[in-house]
């Protein structure tokens, strides 16, 4: 008896969608292999490229207080200053490297007219404090002050007076207008500093106004606020020198020829090209808007220590246990899928972790516990659509069809509205906040794509059977347990 190929036709496209299905699998099973392994050389490996980084609480690092000196500072904008020294510092000891710094404003006093603003800063990983010290103090206190060459001429005849005298101290004990050269202050402040500067650059002079050609000079540019302040100074005070200071140092005091509107100026301090490059980049990543001292140091150790983490790993080994033994006794052969999507979705998580990198702490590893249920919460809502349609006589491979499209709403409107609050949490919160809310929002999306592609592309490779089969198949498809 002959077949006709018309015949042959549903067998072989048949025997390709098998073929498919199964090499979709092993697919899966190689390129997780290859994560386990990226996952386990770089944990292993002391000079791994892609490590774990640990945060404060599991690793320890810098502890650093700095006081702020306000004295000169309106009090009503003292609580602003402190919250943008907060986030220049924070920019700057990420620029080094980094990740998930704790940084807090603290405000304390002894009496109710003296107050002192601190702040905070926890920088995990780095245990060496004199290279934390170093690179936050590269940060500059930029400042413009006018001259007032009157108090200057005073004071350089009373040191004259000084120098000439035989005995006793002249300088103390000259005044003008009543007032002790001695304590007179020659620089006034402006309202200027480096809290209005937009951006600095490095430029070269072009030999023109009697300057040498090919002087490197730093060229900064205030935000609007700071260029119509910086108009009105120099309109208010043409003739005068107008002093620039860095970190508290006179570096130039030019004279003021005329109103400079734009809201540019160039700061000349003799400069070579390298000390003009590095000045310029320390400017954008943040010149302070008040000064600050370092009061105290400190290395500490890990919150947590290597006992708790060890304690913490073994109890997340216990409890994804006791889960895939509920998963596979409730499911049984979708369980043990279940089980084997979950682990693939902690080496894609922890692949991640490492590649972004992520800073772990304890409420990163909370985001991470979290997303991991929400994980299991997608398998259970397909498996439980999966049961319903094979209990109503659908074959498996169409009720696993049939099961995640209709999950799917759930698991998509459950997981946009988790990833929602990640996002917010990440966008509004401090750093350990963020922290969370990006391990948070790593997860979820993996989590999704475990759901839909690691564990639909293992239910449909197995056999095609019916409940009503009686076959070993059928029953391993089954799920639960009847009660009568």
């Amino acid at each position: 008896m002959s077949v006709t190929p018309s015949q042959n036709q549903p067998e072989n496209s048949a025997a390709v969608e098998n073929f498919l299905r199964i090499f979709r699998v092993i697919v899966v099973i190689a390129v997780s292999a290859l994560i386990a392994y990226f996952v386990y050389s770089n944990a292993t490996n002391p000079n791994a490229n892609y490590p774990f980084k640990l945060g404060l609480d599991l690793a320890g690092g810098s502890h650093l207080v700095y006081e702020a000196d306000v004295s000169q500072i309106d009090p009503a904008e003292v609580p602003e200053l402190m919250d943008v020294l907060r986030l220049v510092i924070e920019r700057r000891v990420n620029m080094f490297g980094v990740s998930e710094p704790i940084i807090q404003v603290e405000e304390s006093s002894f009496a109710a007219e003296v107050k002192q603003h601190r702040l905070v800063v926890e920088l995990p990983g780095v245990t060496d404090v004199t290279k934390a010290v170093e690179e936050i103090g590269r940060t500059p206190l930029l400042e413009f002050k006018l001259i007032d060459e009157e108090v200057i001429a005073a004071q350089q005849s009373a040191e004259a007076l000084q120098a000439n005298a035989t005995s006793g101290s002249v300088i103390g004990n000259v005044k003008v207008n009543g007032e002790l050269v001695s304590e007179m202050d020659p620089y006034t402040e402006t309202g200027l500093t480096g809290r209005y500067l937009e951006t600095a650059a490095l430029e070269f002079t072009s030999g023109q106004s009697g300057q040498l050609a090919g002087e490197p000079i730093v060229s900064i540019k205030f935000n609007e606020e700071g260029g119509e302040l910086f108009e009105k100074i120099t309109r208010e005070n043409t003739g005068k020198q107008l002093a620039i200071f860095l970190d508290g140092e006179i570096i130039s005091a030019p004279t003021i020829n005329e109103a400079i509107s734009g809201g540019t100026a160039v700061i000349s301090g003799g400069f070579d090209p390298e000390e003009a490059k590095a000045l310029a980049q320390n400017l954008n990543f943040g010149a302070l808007p008040v000064p600050i001292t370092l009061a105290s140091t400190q290395t500490i150790d890990a919150t947590l220590g290597a006992g708790v983490i060890q304690q913490s790993y073994m109890a997340g080994l216990v409890g994804f246990g006791i889960i895939s033994l509920f998963l596979m006794f409730w499911y049984r052969v979708p369980g043990i899928i279940a089980s084997i999507a979950l682990i693939i979705y902690i080496l894609v998580n922890m692949a991640a972790f490492m590649v972004i990198p992520v800073t772990m702490t304890a409420a990163g590893l909370a985001g991470f516990v979290l997303s991991l249920g929400m994980a299991v919460d997608a398998n259970v809502l397909v498996f439980e659509r999966f049961k319903e349609e094979f209990r109503a006589g659908k074959s498996s491979r169409e009720a696993a069809r049939e099961g995640f499209s209709r999950a799917w709403s759930a698991i998509r409107d459950g997981n946009i509205t988790g990833l929602l609050s990640a996002v917010i949490l990440f966008w509004f919160g401090t750093a350990m906040i963020k922290g969370f809310a990006l391990v948070l929002g790593i997860g979820i999306i993996v989590s999704v794509l475990s759901a839909i592609v690691l564990t639909r592309t293992m239910m449909l490779a197995l056999p095609d059977v019916k409940r009503d089969d009686k076959t070993v198949w059928s029953f391993l498809l089954g799920t639960g347990i009847k009660i009568k």
